[in-house]
C-alpha cells in the first residue's frame, strides 16, 4: 500500500499537483489561522473604503516556508556558470536550451548572449538574441561559430519528445556532436546534466553516469573543472574526479554534474 501511494503521489506531481502540500493546506491548524487573520484585518479596516475585499485567494503554506531556497540544481549551476563566463569574458557566447529565467537572465545582465532552442520565444530582451533551431540537425552557418558555448540541464531532454522535439534515442549524442562542431578549437564548453545510475525516466529526462560522460568527452575535450550538486541540493565546486567518485557518481542518485571543458 505504501509503495502504491508513493507511486500515485509521484504521478500527480507529473501533472503539477502536490497532494502532500494540498492536504497540509487543508489542515484545521492552517485554515483556522487564515480565518482568524481575515477577521482581524476586517476589524482593522472598519469603515475605510481605500481597499475593498475581492475574491478570497488563500495561500496557506507560505507562512511556514523559509524566506527563500538557495539550493538545488538550477540555483547553483546558473550562478556558477554565469560567474565563470563573466570571468572568462569570451568574444562571443552561445547557449543551447538553458533556462531563460535563470542562467540566461544572469548572463544577459552583464553581456550579450545568443540563445538557441527548439521552442519559439516571443519575448524580446536586451542582450539576448534568439534563434529557433533543432540542435540534432546543425545549420551549416553555426559550424565553428563561437569560442564559448553552454548547455545547462538541457541535453538530457533531446530526443524524448517532451519539448516537441522528434523522438530520437540517440538525440543527446547528435546534440553533443553538433555542439562540438560549433565551438572553435581552444573554446570552452560549459555543460551540465543529471548524474546518477544511468537511465531514462521517460519523458522527463535521461540521467547519466559519470563514467559514461567522461568517455564521451575524452577524445574531443580536456576537462578543466568538475563541480556537482548532490541529491540534497548542496553545491561542491571544483572537485577532483577520483576513481571512487566516478564509480559512485559522487554518491548521487539524481544529482547535477557541471563540467567546464576545453575543445582540443
Amino acid at each position: 500500500m505504501k509503495s502504491l501511494l508513493k507511486n500515485i503521489y509521484k504521478r500527480l506531481l507529473y501533472f503539477g499537483f502536490d497532494a502532500r502540500r494540498f492536504l497540509e493546506a487543508l489542515s484545521p491548524k492552517k485554515t483556522s489561522w487564515y480565518e482568524r487573520d481575515l477577521q482581524e484585518l476586517k476589524q482593522q479596516k472598519g469603515s475605510d473604503h481605500t481597499f475593498s475585499f475581492g475574491t478570497p485567494f488563500p495561500i496557506l503554506t507560505d507562512k511556514d516556508d523559509q524566506g527563500g531556497v538557495m539550493k538545488g540544481h538550477y540555483f547553483h549551476q546558473d550562478l556558477f556558470i554565469a560567474r565563470k563566463i563573466h570571468e572568462a569574458n569570451p568574444e562571443k557566447h552561445v547557449d543551447i536550451g538553458s533556462r531563460t529565467d535563470g542562467f540566461i537572465a544572469h548572463v544577459a545582465s552583464f553581456r550579450r548572449i545568443e540563445l538557441l532552442d527548439i521552442r519559439p520565444i516571443e519575448s524580446t530582451v536586451k542582450n539576448i538574441s534568439f534563434r529557433q533551431a533543432n540542435l540534432m540537425e546543425l545549420p551549416e552557418d553555426l559550424i565553428n561559430s563561437t569560442d564559448s558555448i553552454s548547455s545547462l540541464h538541457a541535453i538530457e531532454h533531446f530526443g524524448l519528445g517532451r519539448y516537441g522535439d522528434p523522438i530520437d534515442y540517440w538525440g543527446y549524442l547528435k546534440a553533443l556532436k553538433n555542439i562540438t562542431m560549433m565551438v572553435k578549437q581552444g573554446g570552452t564548453f560549459y555543460f551540465s546534466v543529471p548524474i546518477g545510475p544511468q537511465r531514462i525516466e521517460f519523458n522527463a529526462h535521461r540521467v547519466f553516469s559519470l563514467s559514461y560522460l567522461l568517455s564521451l568527452f575524452e577524445s574531443e575535450y580536456s576537462l578543466k573543472s568538475f563541480s556537482y550538486v548532490n541529491d540534497d541540493g548542496d553545491f561542491f565546486e571544483d572537485i577532483a574526479l577520483t576513481n571512487e567518485r566516478i564509480a559512485t557518481n559522487c554518491d548521487c542518485s539524481y544529482g547535477c554534474g557541471i563540467f567546464i571543458l576545453i575543445k582540443k
